[in-house]
């Protein structure tokens, strides 16, 4: 065999990919399509599932339509409801991933600690210290699971049970008890909607009031399931019409103009269904509709409207063995105290520590705030990848669609390698900055720019996700890579030869 011809036969890319939710699932199945066959999955939990593993509690359902919020070439035709509670969800995700084969590969309760870059691969260490090479890293971790825990003085002295909303306590029971709830994100709002009339008393305590869209939740009918099972085309119709309510989201939040406006009006229309002047007062938000992320709910403002249901919007002072005390002076006693206190969006791949070719750690280039270079690959990280990184589309827009997205660009680059075009690609530090100017300069007439204090904002104060369309995202992850934009290192032709 000469040389010429070697250069196109390199070895089979050895691929690491962290994480077994949504995104992790998705790109493994796009790399074993391709034909990509030595691919490990670490998933530091004992099944599939990423958030929809982590969230068990009442009154979880996703805020997506169940006929988008899923794959496009696994379109389930037996959803429950119009938006689907998150265990059939989880049902869902670990059902495709046996049918594409994502199990075969996945190595459960194993969790990632350490990954550097060395002599031209990827060395990751897990928490057992198993050491394994690879020539792709992709990090699927998500950015919904480390919880986020208030500092609340004597939180710890409560005598009642106490837990976050995400490692929700199945032993607690919550029917004839006195519960309280803090935190009024989808999280919150989803917990009072369900436990309304099941506590005998239920206390909420709003820190920021949300603005809400109704979302009624209809259950499909066995005739509409069977319909869906014998026509194919109907759930490719369903796909494409329950995009449009988030593209008119994504548009408003985009750009101000009539769409802005029609959102804001429906959510205020909606809150007007609360009767008591003065409770409807306290639900009302002081910045504009979709600043934070818009929460989708229908059965918040009867619950929170019940006699056995109290909203209490004092700031809290500190937490009694029974109870919670708010800064004037009431004693609101509790059995149970649920924190819905959200999740530290910004940590993406922590507690892994990432390291480069150079030494430098991931840590060190994200001081100032996490970047990356179309929301999937960093400079000084070679063949390095992000799913739903920094500057990926968030807000309301569908994940799984910006994941089947970015896995498409990642099986791109690996063909690219299997065809021995090059040994290593990362973006260069100009494409990176270029990228990161054009983000903030088209920041400005955003929503998330209106004044408000959400998880989307980073340290500068400026929001750090797609600052337009999930729809335009799509459209730049689909587009061929500009190679003037990355550096690509390639192998001695020697190094290529296959004997």
């Amino acid at each position: 065999m000469n040389a010429e011809n070697a250069t196109h036969q390199p070895r089979q890319p050895r691929i690491v990919v962290v994480g077994a939710g949504v995104s992790g699932i998705c790109a493994t199945i796009q790399l074993l399509q391709a034909g990509f066959t030595d691919i490990t999955v670490c998933e530091k939990g004992d099944e599939f599932g990423g958030t929809w593993r982590e969230n068990t509690y009442p009154g979880l359902a996703c805020d997506v339509m169940s006929r988008v919020y899923q794959f496009t070439f696994a379109k389930n035709p037996d959803w429950s409801h119009l938006f689907s509670p998150g265990s059939e969800i989880k049902d869902y995700l670990a059902e495709v991933a046996r049918k594409y084969g994502v199990d075969h590969h996945t190595r459960f309760g194993t969790q990632v600690t350490t990954a550097e870059f060395a002599a031209g691969e990827w060395w990751i260490t897990t928490a057992e210290g198993q050491r394994t090479a690879c020539d792709f890293l992709v990090c699927a971790t998500g950015y919904l699971h480390h919880p986020r825990l208030p500092d609340i003085t004597g939180l710890q002295q409560f005598v009642g049970s106490t837990f976050h909303s995400a490692r929700w306590n199945h032993e607690t029971v919550v029917q004839g008890m006195r519960v309280g709830v803090i935190g009024t994100g989808s999280t919150g709002i989803q917990l009072v909607s369900a436990m309304a009339g099941v506590a005998a008393h239920l206390v909420l305590f709003q820190r920021t009031a949300q603005w809400i869209v109704p979302a009624v939740n209809w259950r499909y009918s066995r005739i509409a399931k069977f319909a869906h099972r014998r026509i194919p085309m109907l759930g490719n119709l369903a796909y494409r019409f329950g995009q449009q309510p988030y593209g008119l989201i994504a548009r408003a939040t985009a750009r101000p103009g009539l769409q802005r406006r029609l959102i804001g009006w429906a959510c205020a229309r909606y809150l007007r269904t609360v009767r008591d002047p003065e409770l409807r007062r306290k639900l009302t938000p002081d910045y504009a509709p979709m600043c934070k992320r818009l929460v989708m709910a229908n059965g918040f403002y009867r619950a929170i409207q019940r006699p056995d249901v109290e909203l209490v919007t004092a700031s809290i002072d500190h937490v009694a063995p029974d109870g919670v005390v708010t800064v004037d002076g009431s004693r609101h006693k509790l059995d149970v105290l649920v924190l819905a206190t959200g999740f530290d969006a910004h940590a993406f791949m922590a507690p892994m520590a990432i390291t480069g070719p150079n030494g430098v750690t991931l840590e060190q280039v994200w001081a100032d705030g996490p970047r990356a270079f179309e929301g999937m690959m960093l400079p000084g990280f070679p063949n390095l990848f992000l799913m739903n990184g920094p500057y990926s589309p968030f807000g309301n827009h569908p994940i799984i669609a910006i994941s089947e997205a970015q896995a498409h660009r990642i099986v791109w680059w690996a063909r690219r390698w299997r065809n021995g075009e090059f040994s290593s690609v990362e973006p260069t530090d100009a494409a990176m900055a270029r990228f990161h100017d054009r983000m903030r300069a088209a920041m400005p007439g955003t929503v998330w720019t209106s004044g408000c204090q959400s998880w989307y904002l980073g340290k500068d104060g400026l929001p750090e996700l797609w600052p337009s369309t999930g729809q335009e995202y799509e459209e730049l992850i689909a587009r061929h890579p500009d190679h003037a934009d990355y550096q690509l290192d390639r192998w001695p032709v020697a190094a290529k030869v296959v004997s």
